[in-house]
C-alpha cells in the first residue's frame, strides 16, 4: 500500500510543469534552427560598377532585411566593394593590382579566409567557404598599372556564411565580369 501525501503531490506538481517546459523549449529550438534567416533584401545587378548575377551574390550573404553597398579605395591599386546587411559588413569584393608574375598562391595569404582553400586546376583561383582569390587573364592590362596583374578577392566578414560552392561561383563570375569591364582596359 502506498501513501501519497502532500509532499508527493507537491513533487508531482513541480515535475510535470518542468518536464512540459523542457519539452516545449526543445521543440521551439528545433523549429527555429530548421530555416535560415530570410533574405528580405534585393541584390542589385551592378555592385560598385561591376555587373554580377544577383543570385550568386545572394548565395554568399546572410539573412537580413536591408542591403547596402559602399566603394572603398584604401590605396592607389585597390578598389573594394563592401556589402552591408542590416548595417553590418558581411561581404567584400575587391580588385587589387599586384606585381606582375605573382601566382594566386602567393597572393592568397593576404586574404586570411583562403587559408587551406581549394586551388582550381588552372591555378587561377583559390577559394574556401569564406573567401577566394582569382587572377584575371594576362590580357587584363592598363597603363595606370604597368607591370602589374589584377587580382579579384571575395571575402565574407563575420556573416556566418561558410559555403565553398557559393564562394567559388561568385569568385569566378566576378573575376570574369571584372575582365570584361573598364578595369581591364
Amino acid at each position: 500500500m502506498s501513501v501519497r501525501g502532500p509532499l508527493h503531490q507537491r513533487l508531482i506538481a513541480t515535475v510535470v510543469p518542468l518536464a512540459a517546459t523542457v519539452a516545449l523549449a526543445a521543440t521551439l529550438s528545433a523549429c527555429s534552427g530548421d530555416e535560415p534567416p530570410k533574405k528580405a533584401y534585393t541584390v542589385p545587378t551592378s555592385l560598385c560598377g561591376i555587373s554580377v548575377d544577383p543570385a550568386l551574390v545572394k548565395a554568399a550573404l546572410p539573412g537580413g532585411n536591408a542591403l547596402s553597398t559602399a566603394t572603398q579605395k584604401p590605396n592607389g591599386g585597390t578598389i573594394r566593394c563592401n556589402l552591408y546587411v542590416d548595417s553590418k559588413l558581411v561581404l567584400s569584393l575587391a580588385q587589387a593590382w599586384w606585381s606582375e608574375g605573382k601566382t594566386t598562391a602567393a597572393v592568397a595569404p593576404a586574404y586570411p579566409g583562403t587559408k587551406e582553400g581549394t586551388m582550381s586546376e588552372d591555378e587561377r583561383f583559390i577559394y574556401s567557404g569564406k573567401a577566394g582569390v582569382g587572377r584575371t587573364v594576362p590580357s587584363c592590362k592598363v597603363s595606370r598599372h604597368p607591370e602589374q596583374d589584377l587580382y579579384v578577392a571575395v571575402e565574407t566578414r563575420e556573416s556566418g556564411v561558410d559555403d565553398p560552392d557559393a564562394i567559388e561561383k561568385l569568385l569566378t563570375a566576378y573575376t570574369k565580369a571584372v575582365e570584361e569591364s573598364p578595369a581591364c582596359r
